[in-house]
């Protein structure tokens, strides 16, 4: 049997900056390709297309990664803007239709930060657009390292989460949205002292969701390369 395709769906910056003259580029996030190469899978990285073009690349693929990145724009989950919001809405479109593709398809899915909440929206949950009223805890960490674990999380017993990272741990955290109403068919499986979800799951898809930046600390941590290693060979 060969590798495991990964499809990690990439996100775009339109100024690249000096050392690439400028250009606009599509990227993903080096953690994700190395940590996913480490744990014995084939990284793709998926460039933001046409959303008819979802259907294909989901079929190239074993499994689906989405990263993390822009704020999901509230027009997705019914809402207005209440806050200033980065949001990228070609991205949301057609990681939307890879998302329906993947569910269509039953190809796994693990979604990192802002792929957690895109996943809550994409099966009709909302979003807190800005959780500083909501919790004590730091949830954008920054200017800490970003391998470095800021806060507590406990996970719910024999789930996915807690076979990886064990019932109670500590991650990194570069979020200032987070999800609110829970969509039907996912079930909370970490969580912050706060209360704020830090891991989904599905009980009828393979489909493990985390809050924190799992390839921001794989080279550090072994818990976080061990979430690597069970996407790419188990989810």
């Amino acid at each position: 049997m060969g590798q495991s395709i990964i499809g990690i769906a990439a996100n775009e910056v339109l100024d690249a900056g000096e050392t690439l003259h400028h250009l606009p580029i599509s990227y993903t996030p080096l953690g994700y390709v190395r940590a996913i190469q480490h744990a014995g899978g084939l990284p793709m990285i998926l460039p933001i297309g046409d959303k008819a073009a979802a259907k294909e690349y989901i079929a190239q693929i074993d499994k689906l990664v989405l990263a993390g990145g822009q704020d999901v724009s509230p027009k997705f989950y019914g809402q207005e803007k209440t806050i200033n919001l980065s949001s990228y809405l070609q991205r949301d479109e057609f990681e939307l239709a890879l998302i329906d593709q993947a569910l269509l398809q039953q190809k796994p899915i693990f979604a990192v930060c802002r792929g957690m909440q895109l996943i809550n929206v994409a099966l009709g949950g909302t979003l807190l657009q800005d959780i500083s009223n909501h919790s004590d805890i730091v949830h954008m960490q920054a200017p800490v390292p970003k391998e470095v674990p800021t806060h507590l999380i406990e996970t719910l017993s024999e789930s996915r989460l807690s076979g990886i990272y064990g019932q109670k741990t500590h991650v990194n955290s570069f979020h200032h949205q987070a999800v609110d109403r829970l969509a039907k068919g996912l079930h909370q499986t970490a969580w912050s002292p706060d209360g704020i979800i830090e891991g989904l799951e599905a009980a009828d898809q393979r489909l493990l969701a985390v809050q924190w930046h799992p390839d921001f600390a794989y080279d550090a941590l072994s818990q976080e390369m061990a979430a690597f290693r069970y996407v790419v060979n188990d989810l």
